[in-house]
């Protein structure tokens, strides 16, 4: 594995001709449900429930994440129709709204329609997604899809046919999973993993830059990584399972002492989650070390003054540490400071979304099913 990873450190420096997808950081369903002044009555109606897209029923989970805000465009049929989606770690199927779907979500979103693609087939077989709010149903289906440059022939994929009232609220049309063929809806193989098998990409990973903020920049670079993005080493980490991006996490520290994961649990980096979600003993005792106190509608407040005298957390991951500073876990808006971690995780499994992305340059190695961490810039 070392000869390997020195190997690829060398190509880091080809950097200049990989397929980058830039990623837009919109609006929130959060912050468009606010601005109407329709958030509190919403959270009372749909609680926020982030471990949803990881009950297993054997069809593909996806979460409803009120702050899901990075995204980016693709393209499927012939001619192209584009569409935007979130690249999700946290899942492995691509679906995007169609033309047979007249659910309010489908409405103000765009639209694939199979009857103006000339390489479309459908398949033989539905598809139902659940999500923490409802669930989405309809077909799935086959044709070529561009991500970032790269056409992949053949991708099967879902079409909605009815969607939950939460997609009304998302500035995205779809979700295009990264995960593992293991955790597929009908075991579909997922975009990426089509395109290693048909030789699209220089090598079998992927990488993430999430820029803070609302700074442009982010993106996901298919086929190698983004020297530009990170400095010092990258760390590498194997999975514990390859379904989702699983890790093992050692504990959560602050100054030194474990508020968190004592014993050790279990982690997955997925950038379709925007917090650090945790079991809510774990998270209530973090929230409390920092100085937040939650409302009743599950939300960790903070005063926005405070936070430069506000503590570091540690996330020590099979062996390294790697620190998030209250800069990078308060998100501070029109209506308050609130802290990145979100209560609603299990006991089992840690979900460390964009909060800690945005700290660390993710790279995922399919093929030696590693995954690589390094500061990001």
């Amino acid at each position: 594995t070392m000869k390997w990873l020195v190997v690829l450190s060398a190509l880091v420096a080809f950097s200049e001709c990989l397929h980058k997808i830039p990623l837009i950081k919109g609006k929130t369903a959060r912050e468009a449900l606010m601005e109407k002044g329709l958030w509190e009555e919403y959270r009372k109606k749909y609680p926020y429930n982030p471990m949803a897209k990881f009950y297993q029923t054997g069809t593909e989970q996806m979460t409803n994440d009120a702050d899901l805000s990075y995204y980016g465009v693709i393209s499927i049929g012939s001619p192209p129709q584009s569409f935007s989606v979130v690249f999700d770690t946290g899942s492995s199927n691509l679906w995007v709204p169609s033309v047979y779907c007249s659910s309010q979500a489908c409405n103000n979103h765009r639209k694939f329609n199979p009857q103006q693609s000339s390489t479309f087939h459908w398949g033989n077989q539905p598809l139902s997604i659940q999500y923490g709010t409802g669930s989405m149903t309809g077909y799935l289906a086959s044709d070529t899809v561009e991500v970032g440059g790269i056409s992949v022939a053949n991708q099967v994929f879902g079409l909605s046919q009815t969607e939950a009232p939460f997609m009304t609220h998302m500035q995205p049309d779809g979700i295009l999973g990264l995960a593992f063929q293991s955790i597929a809806s009908d075991n579909v193989v997922p975009v990426f993993d089509n395109m290693v098998k048909q030789n699209l990409v220089q090598q079998p990973l992927f990488s993430v830059y999430l820029s803070s903020n609302n700074a442009q920049g982010s993106e996901l670079v298919l086929g190698g990584i983004d020297g530009n993005h990170y400095t010092g080493q990258i760390t590498w980490i194997p999975l514990s399972s390859a379904t989702y991006w699983q890790i093992k996490m050692d504990s959560v520290t602050i100054n030194g002492k474990t508020v968190a994961c004592a014993g050790g649990c279990q982690a997955i980096i997925d950038t379709g989650t925007s917090l650090i979600v945790g079991p809510n003993n774990d998270i209530n005792n973090i929230n409390a070390w920092v100085g937040a106190s939650t409302n009743q509608y599950g939300e960790s407040t903070v005063n926005c003054q405070n936070i430069q005298n506000m503590p570091d957390v540690t996330f020590n991951l099979n062996g390294h540490s790697f620190t998030v500073p209250a800069s990078a876990y308060v998100s501070q808006s029109y209506y308050g400071c609130n802290t990145g971690f979100g209560q609603g995780g299990s006991d089992q499994l840690w979900i460390l979304g964009d909060v800690f992305i945005r700290e660390f340059y993710a790279i995922f190695d399919t093929q030696s099913q590693y995954i690589g961490l390094a500061k990001s810039v």
